[in-house]
């Protein structure tokens, strides 16, 4: 399913991506930084800090170090600025990729990440190089075993104000415009569903099918660049599978 695989690509990579952020509490710290500079201090009136601390309690991240994090992206206390910068580049086999970064320091970032594509067999891109090839959605994915009525699930979602749902390996993929996401997120788990997982992506607009060894090339790729402190989220428009994931 080259131009269905949301759900896919997520059920591969979030044990990985799970594991990795419990292990690095200061990614998401920089979240929680970011969303308090730029949006205040309140959860309740800010959104993305909202989100970002559940993402945070959802990997047992320390009440002080959420606070911390939040003090410091208000002023309250001193800490780093951080700039929010997207690398575009071509990982083995012409596959497209976006890496999302935090970063103090963009020329360390710029380097790392060149360093670790180029490594891998990729090449660096200059802006607007490969972000075409990607839309700018709310992913919102539900597991269909908890939810059979695929019918009732998907009436509900476009109730809530939702573009379109997609079943796919056993999930449905439920995509939202950017702007509306906390609203569609926030009526589907008053309606009492429990997401796998929902954020803000780069969804591939059309996905590219591999044969096994180069899907496992990709997947050490985004690993190697998800293990750098200043990656946030790495997107592609490969069709990876659990077959691909080691």
């Amino acid at each position: 399913m080259a131009g269905h695989s949301h759900s896919a690509n997520i059920a591969v990579r979030k044990g990985k991506q799970d594991a990795a952020r419990a292990k690095r509490f200061s990614k998401l710290a920089r979240y929680i930084m970011i969303a308090a500079k730029n949006g205040g201090m309140d959860p309740t009136t800010n959104l993305r800090l909202r989100y970002s601390i559940e993402d945070a309690r959802a990997v047992s991240m320390p009440k002080e170090n959420i606070e911390r994090a939040i003090k410091k992206g208000g002023g309250d206390l001193e800490g780093e600025n951080y700039d929010e910068v997207m690398y575009e580049g071509y990982a083995p086999g012409g596959i497209a990729i976006l890496i999302e970064c935090l970063t103090n320091n963009r020329a360390r970032s710029n380097t790392d990440v060149r360093t670790i594509i180029e490594k891998a067999g990729g090449n660096m891109g200059t802006p607007g190089a490969v972000s075409f090839l990607f839309d700018r959605k709310g992913l919102i994915v539900l597991d269909a075993k908890q939810y059979p009525d695929e019918d009732a699930t998907m009436m509900m979602a476009l109730d809530a104000g939702a573009d379109d749902m997609q079943t796919e390996d056993g999930a449905y993929a439920i995509t939202t415009d950017p702007t509306q996401f906390h609203s569609v997120l926030e009526k589907i788990k008053a309606a009492g569903l429990e997401p796998l997982e929902a954020g803000v992506k780069f969804l591939a607009k059309t996905y590219v099918d591999l044969d096994v060894e180069m899907g496992k090339r990709i997947n050490r790729l985004i690993d190697n660049l998800d293990n750098n402190d200043d990656v946030q989220s790495v997107h592609s428009n490969a069709n990876l599978t659990a077959e691909m994931s080691e």
